[in-house]
């Protein structure tokens, strides 16, 4: 057998906290300490925490081009969000305290696991359709809202599971 311990060794805390809490409880575990290790997409944990750290480098990228971020300006400019793939992670962040909800009534994070892995793909599929750095300043301030949404959304959760939120990856 292998003891929790001897899995946080090998493949760290990280990894062992999202693949622990991704199954449900009365499931059996296979764990895939090479998926686990991977630092590639196939990696859950690794994928989810690569989205956080991509949101926080867009914001590093918009303060080096003095672009600040205008929060007022952003509030209300946020119906220029019309690109499918921005309504896709409008949506997604939209079920955040829903999903949170259920997940803890009924005892099953692996609901909150899913979530994270569904929102990651969806910003990575908005982020590689949709240019944020435009020159129209309500549009990029949207956008970078929309980032700013995201990475708290997969903060909160990954928070919720006991993994970390690296901003650089």
């Amino acid at each position: 057998y292998v003891t929790v311990r001897d899995l946080i060794d090998e493949v760290g805390r990280d990894a062992t906290r999202f693949f622990l809490a991704a199954r449900r409880a009365d499931s059996q575990l296979t764990f895939d300490i090479d998926l686990a290790r991977s630092q590639s997409n196939d990696n859950p944990v690794y994928y989810i925490q690569y989205a956080h750290a991509r949101v926080c480098s867009m914001l590093r990228k918009a303060a080096a081009e003095q672009l600040d971020f205008d929060h007022d300006l952003a509030m209300v400019s946020l119906g220029q969000l019309a690109e499918d793939q921005e309504k896709a992670v409008m949506n997604r962040l939209a079920r955040f305290p829903e999903v949170v909800n259920h997940a803890a009534t009924s005892r099953e994070p692996q609901q909150v696991a899913q979530y994270l892995l569904d929102l990651a793909a969806e910003f990575h599929s908005c982020y590689n359709a949709v240019k944020v750095m435009v020159d129209d300043d309500e549009l990029r301030n949207a956008r970078l809202a929309l980032g700013l949404a995201t990475r708290q959304v997969l903060r909160n959760g990954l928070d919720l599971l006991g993994v970390s939120a690296p901003e650089e990856m």
